[in-house]
């Protein structure tokens, strides 16, 4: 379970960050990075999960969002590198994760994260 601290809860940082245009995909799923420049920043980092009807049933949903969220936890606690604490990730589950293991998710998904955070920072320093 990720606590509430590095967890994306408003629309409006969902939408902001998946309209950010800094974005990475692989086979299972597709990784949105965007930073915050509030002045209070409070937790963090901090994600969220998108797993549609086109994922599965609810249960396949379900699963597919626990395995997301543990993969998103292991980030938190040193598993990334370039994560910073301003930074928000939105995943979006794409069908594929539905049959995918966790390594694979997990491999996915940190391919895809760093993908995301070095469009992020070559669009800062650009």
């Amino acid at each position: 379970m990720l606590p509430k601290a590095h967890k994306l809860s408003s629309s409006a940082d969902f939408r902001r960050t998946t309209s950010a245009r800094t974005r990475a995909g692989s086979r299972t799923l597709v990784v949105h990075v965007t930073t915050r420049t509030d002045l209070a920043l409070t937790g963090g980092p901090r994600f969220g999960f998108v797993v549609s009807k086109a994922v599965g049933n609810a249960v396949t949903r379900h699963r597919v969002s626990r395995q997301l969220r543990h993969i998103a936890l292991e980030a938190v606690h040193g598993g990334v590198d370039k994560l910073a604490r301003p930074h928000d990730v939105v995943v979006r589950a794409l069908p594929a994760a539905a049959r995918a293991p966790s390594a694979q998710l997990r491999e996915d998904f940190a391919a895809a994260l760093a993908a995301a955070l070095a469009k992020a920072e070559k669009r800062a320093g650009a």
